[in-house]
Order: C-alpha cells, then structure tokens, then sequence
C-alpha cells in the first residue's frame, strides 16, 4: 500500500505543529522519520491514525483520499500504530489487551479467550517475545509492555505499521530482534513509519529518512549518510555525538549498599544480595537486560520499595567529619530530604501530574518549602519565576510554563523531569533511562548536565538499557542478572563482554572475549576511602557475588 501525505497542516491554537508537510511512503518501505523532540513528527502520525483531524491538506492510500475520523477508520483502513506511550489497560491481561476492540467471539457472543490466548502465542514465538497471554499487564516490566503493544499492532494485519519511538524501552537485544521484525515485515509488503531517535536504527533499517524541524520537512537522507550529517539537520547546528569528561578516581564513599534484598509476596527474589559503593564525583552505570532488577533496585535505594534485608547507607561531610545516615527503607520524603535525586524510568507514570502545569511540576518535591510556599501558602511568583529559569536552562519546547505537562512530547517532558531534580543541590543523583524518548541534541545537553553533576562533587548512579550511553558516561560499568551484579568493568570494556554479562555469563568468561588493547586489564578498585573503614567488607569488582553463585 502506498502512503501519501500532501500539504499536512495540524494547528493547536496559534502553534502550528505540522506545517504544510509532504511525505511518501512507498509499499514495502521502511521510512523513517527523524526530528527533535516537538518537532511535529507524532503529531503527524496522530494525524493519520485519526487521533487528530488535519486542519490542511490530504490523505492518499494508493492514490485515493481518505479521510479518518478516528483511529476505527485508520485500522480498518489497514494502518496500524504503537505509541510511544503505552496504550494498554493496566488491570487486563496481556491476551485482553491484544484483541481489544476486535474480540474474537464463541457462542452467545462471549469472548473467546482461548483464541485470543492463541493469538498472543502465536505472535510471540514467531518473533521470539516470550509474553505470557496470560499475563497482567500492570504486573509486567516496561519493556515487556513495549513487546505487547507491538504484539498488539501486528495482530491487526496492519499494511502501514507506524513505530513511534519503539525501541526506547528495549534493550540492545531486543532492538535487534525488532529490527528483524522490520525486516520480515518489510519483505512481507508491509509499509514502515519508523519515528526514532536513535541515529544508528536508522543507518541499520530505514531506506529512506524524512527530517522534520520545527514543523517543516527540512530534507532528506539516505541511511549511508553519516550520524554527524544527519543530527545537524535534525538540530540545526554541528551536534557533538560523544560525551566531553575527564578521568575521574572519585571521591569519598556517598552510597553504600550492602547485602540489599528484595522478595515480592509471591516469594520472587527480586534483588540478591547486592552489593556496592558510589562515591563522590563519579558516576557508576548499570546495565542490563530490562527486567532483571535495575528497577527494583532504583526504587529500593530511594524508598519506593522496602528491601527484604541489607542495609543502605548515605555518607556526607558535616564540618570536616563524616557522618553516615541509615536510609534503609525509609519514606522517600526522608530519602530525597538528605540530598538524593530522583529520575524514575517511567516519567509519565512516576515522574510527573499530566494535568499539572510545567511550573507545578517543577516543584513537585519542593513545593513546601522556602522559596515556594511560606506558613503553607504557595508563593506562586517563585514558582513562576523557577518555571521561566528552568525552561530556559533545559530548553523545554512549549508554548508557556503555564501549559499542562501532559501536552507536551515525551521528550520535553524528560526535561522538565530533570530539571526539577537537577536544580537542587545533590549528594546522589540517581537516574532510570535519563535519556529515554530524548532527541539527540537534547542527549547532548542531558549527558553534559550529569557530568557536570558528577564534576561539582555528586555521586551519580545511572540506569540504563543504552550501552553507548552506559560506556560513554561511566566511570565504573555494573551489570545486572536476575537480581545480581555479574561484576563491575571498566568503561572502555567491549559491547560483546557486557552483552555476555548481560546474559550472565560470569565476569572472568565474559572478560576472556574482550579482544582489544583493553583485554587482560583488571576490573578498576576504588580509591581508599579517607572517610570511613571498610574492613572485612568485599571489593566492588566482586559486588553482589555469592560463593558457588548460579549464573545460568
């Protein structure tokens, strides 16, 4: 099937957010779409999903018009769409999800769930998801949810399938498997919108690239072009692509974490004994395949969760001495009142009020104190006066600070997360995919602003699924493995050794592929910590290990 947009013109207000764009898709195409954050490009697919009407222009599949006056029309007329914000029913199970909308029905028209379950089966085996139809959906992991939401669009028999930002959510892995996916999909005559971010998706899938900026198709690229040429059209201006620090040995210890664990009331470890230490002025990433407790372990160090045993422990300087706090399972209130910030991995359930204003969410954590309230009466010029800095400094594309943070692309929310959480003075940063749904000048800024954090002394803990960005921001690598930490690396260590750990191939296995200049270097000690003693407790290259530990 053909796709063509002509002079596509979507308005909201006196903002134009598609302005008078063209776009051919050819059947069979994988066409990707490259832009900014609030660049337009979701705006333009909602349009011809049907979620928005267009206040200009025209639709053409195979050469004929078509007007949607809702999504209904758009599928039935073979498009098919996953969100970049899930589109799921948190209280259903994965098999209900999937047919809502087109129940396949048994005798007295009750729901045929056993063909729906078949369905989810199917699906999942023929592209390797493992998804239990059976499953929760509330229940499941992010990226587990990324999976049935693409389960979901292929089981509509789609011939334009549009992937808004589908891999922000899944590991290198599992992108590649999507990108197989893509592939079959395209083989089969299926046509592609691939919207993303992420510049080598692109190079390795698309066969034609659509720059949108600002509104306006600004060019067009084949996927030979290089990174550089293609993120200075979609920003504007030269794009640096790597991350601008220096070697740091890091300071005193400001987190310990010491034989953490988490069981669920169904017996599930979900944390064993984990084991580690970040410290002043560096930054310590974690990586790993998403589910296997990065995000337990995020929201049980900042009291989302309280662990089954082990201690965690916050160091800071009080005149000269060193004064150690036990945080361990406290209110996150408490946590977040000693100096930690927070960057959950899903903004738009954890990290923020949709129908709150950018300014009110600004101060979501700081709203009872001085400057912003006084005898528990809110000082709204503060709050506004903090909105304005802010905006600026993150450059948060919206019309005005006054505007409901749901209105805004994921991206431009991201920021505004950030900056609320960056603008304080912090002894620990922690932060879940910081850079999820983020265009690539927007990385830019983000990557610099935590190093920035780290260089004026903080202690720096980043979650993420993205092993260029894990290598290029990390002092110290960690890897996760159902719950434990496989070993802690160097960052210049190999994408294949940290994709074996990932897997949980023991440390000292994963090292003997290292091919390198790297390969026989020792995984870095710590300094000696002038602040406290550590006698008698283990290494951090041994963090979370147990002796005889199953590393299937």
């Amino acid at each position: 099937m053909r796709l063509e947009l002509r002079h596509v013109t979507k308005k909201f207000g006196s903002f134009i957010a598609n302005d008078s764009i063209d776009l051919v898709v050819e059947p069979g195409e994988i066409h990707a779409l490259l832009g900014e954050n609030g660049a337009g490009k979701s705006t333009l697919m909602n349009v011809l999903y049907g979620l928005y009407e267009a206040d200009g222009g025209e639709i053409l599949l195979d050469g004929v018009p078509v007007h949607f006056s809702g999504p209904g029309d758009a599928m039935a007329a073979g498009i098919g769409m996953v969100h970049q914000h899930f589109m799921l029913v948190p209280v259903f199970t994965v098999a209900e999800n999937v047919v809502l909308g087109h129940e396949p029905v048994a005798g007295l028209d009750l729901i045929n769930l056993g063909k729906a379950r078949a369905m989810v089966r199917e699906i999942s085996e023929q592209f390797g998801f493992e998804v239990d139809p059976d499953a929760v959906v509330e229940d499941l992991p992010v990226g587990i949810q990324q999976r049935v939401e693409i389960i979901k669009a292929l089981s509509r028999q789609a011939k334009i399938l549009i992937l808004d930002e589908p891999t922000a959510v899944l590991t290198p892995q599992e992108t590649d498997e999507l990108m197989d996916i893509m592939r079959q999909l395209k083989a089969a005559g299926t046509s592609i919108v691939f919207i993303t971010h992420k510049l080598r998706e692109v190079q390795e899938v698309a066969d034609t690239i659509t720059v949108i900026r600002l509104g306006k198709v600004v060019g067009k690229a084949l996927p030979t072009a290089s990174q550089v040429e293609l993120a200075e059209m979609m920003v504007g201006r030269a794009v640096g692509l790597g991350v601008d620090k220096s070697v740091s040995d890091g300071g005193h210890v400001t987190l310990e974490v010491r034989d953490l664990t988490l069981v669920d009331t169904s017996g599930v470890t979900l944390l064993d004994d984990v084991s580690f230490d970040v410290r002043s002025g560096e930054i310590l990433a974690v990586a790993g395949v998403q589910g296997n407790g990065q995000t337990e372990l995020a929201e049980t160090l900042v009291g989302l969760r309280k662990p089954t045993g082990g201690t965690v422990t916050l160091y800071g300087q009080v005149d000269g001495e060193t004064v150690a706090h036990d945080v361990t399972g406290k209110k996150v209130k408490r946590i977040l009142s000693e100096g930690v910030g927070f960057v959950p991995e899903d903004r738009s359930t954890d990290g923020m009020v949709h129908s709150f204003s950018i300014a009110e969410n600004l101060v979501l954590d700081q709203v009872s104190h001085p400057p912003f309230s006084k005898a528990g009466a809110l000082n709204m010029k503060a709050i506004a006066d903090n909105a304005a800095q802010q905006v600026e400094t993150f450059d948060v594309r919206a019309g005005s600070p006054n505007a409901a943070i749901g209105t805004l692309s994921g991206g431009n929310q991201q920021k505004v997360v950030l900056a609320r959480e960056l603008s304080r003075d912090l002894k620990l940063f922690i932060a879940s995919q910081p850079t999820r749904g983020v265009d690539v000048g927007s990385i830019e800024f983000i990557h610099a602003r935590i190093v920035e954090e780290r260089n004026e002394g903080a202690a720096v803990l980043i979650i993420s699924t993205e092993l260029n960005e894990v290598s290029a921001l990390a002092d110290r690598i960690a890897v996760m493995y159902k719950g434990r930490f496989v070993g802690i690396v160097p960052p210049d260590t190999e994408r294949n050794v940290l994709g074996l750990m990932m897997a949980g191939v023991p440390l000292d296995e994963a090292l003997a592929h290292q091919t390198s200049a790297t390969a026989g270097k020792e995984p870095p000690s710590p300094p000696p910590d002038t602040g406290k003693q550590e006698a008698g407790l283990p290494s951090d290259s041994g963090a979370g290990h147990k002796e005889g530990g199953d590393h299937e």
